[in-house]
């Protein structure tokens, strides 16, 4: 009787800890969307998208329709409903600003070397 009740009392104690350590991610994909059917439209639009190649173009209309190529795919974390899509870690990099605009930036940087 006491081993039964160890075995259930262990066993919550793991599901709560599994629980309790578990994140959400999902995956976002970046595109390169052209007509197939349509060529005086634009050329091209940069299209950011939760749906993997395969399933963007079947739900789009398929490869008769549209041309899909894959730019950049990256990693979000954290809970997926009714937020926007989290921006690309590369272009976060290539948001920040250069030393040379920034001389307050060279000064922390020599600073933080000595």
């Amino acid at each position: 009787m006491l081993i039964r009740s160890f075995s259930k009392t262990l066993f919550f104690v793991a599901t709560v800890a599994i629980t309790l350590s578990a994140s959400a991610e999902y995956r976002v994909y970046q595109y390169m969307v052209s007509s197939r059917l349509n060529p005086r439209g634009p050329a091209s639009v940069v299209i950011t998208s939760t749906l993997d190649p395969n399933s963007y173009v079947k739900y789009h209309g398929g490869n008769r329709s549209i041309r899909v190529n894959l730019l950049n795919t990256w990693m979000c974390k954290g809970h997926t409903g009714g937020d926007p899509i989290c921006n690309a870690p590369l272009a976060k990099l290539m948001d920040t600003t250069t030393p040379q605009d920034n001389p307050e930036a060279i000064q922390q940087g020599v600073d933080a070397a000595l």
